[in-house]
Parts: structure tokens; C-alpha cells; sequence
């Protein structure tokens, strides 16, 4: 029977493709299930055989440790260089998407507070 390996919700595509070349070079044989065509389904990776479920498990804690770094490392340089989004940077490359934001915004806090502001 097959063994849950690793959950796909909410992992970037590029992480997704490493571990499945991760464990394709180290011949582990795995299936994947996708979200289905209304998302309530479980997109995940299955081990088939049963028997290299520590050996998986090993590899892809490894991996996750060093795409932790490996990314942490990013963000730590980009952040050094000054790349770091922020609201500033934000509202320069997209105004218009910013001004919809806060216009939204502005509108749901209007519309929750207006009734109890009514005589």
C-alpha cells in the first residue's frame, strides 16, 4: 500500500520539481496525486514501496534543510542589497494596484463602521 510522503498544497512549483528530481535520481518510485478539478483533493507525492519510507523521509529532510538555508541566504542578500519589497517599493512599481488596495480596504472599514455611527 502506498505511504504519504509530501503534501504539494501550497509549495512553489520549483520546489516541487526539485524534490521530485531528488527522488527520481535516488530511483525512489513515487505517484503523485493532483488537487483535482475543484481543489478539494489532496495533491501529495505516495511512496510505493513501503520499505524505503526512512530513506525518503532522510533525503527529503536533508533537502528541506538545505533549501532553508539556501533561501534564508537569498533573502538575507537581498535584503543587504536594498531588493527587499516594501510598501514603498510596492506603490512605485504598482500604483495602481496599491490605490485599489486601500480603496478596498476603505470601503469594507467604511461600510463596518457606518452602522454605528447612525443616529
Amino acid at each position: 500500500m502506498a505511504k504519504l510522503l509530501f503534501r504539494l498544497r501550497h509549495v512553489p512549483d520549483d520546489e516541487a520539481e526539485e524534490v521530485r528530481q531528488l527522488l527520481a535520481a535516488h530511483a525512489i518510485e513515487v505517484y503523485e496525486t493532483d488537487a483535482g478539478n475543484w481543489g478539494i483533493s489532496m495533491p501529495a507525492l505516495w511512496l510505493q514501496d513501503e520499505e524505503r519510507y526512512d530513506e525518503a523521509c532522510a533525503l527529503l529532510e536533508q533537502y528541506q534543510r538545505d533549501r532553508a538555508e539556501r533561501v534564508r541566504a537569498e533573502y538575507e542578500s537581498l535584503k543587504a542589497q536594498g531588493g527587499e519589497p516594501s510598501l514603498l517599493s510596492t506603490l512605485r512599481t504598482q500604483p495602481l494596484r496599491v490605490l485599489l488596495y486601500v480603496g478596498l480596504s476603505a470601503g469594507v472599514l467604511y461600510l463596518s463602521v457606518s452602522s454605528f455611527f447612525r443616529f
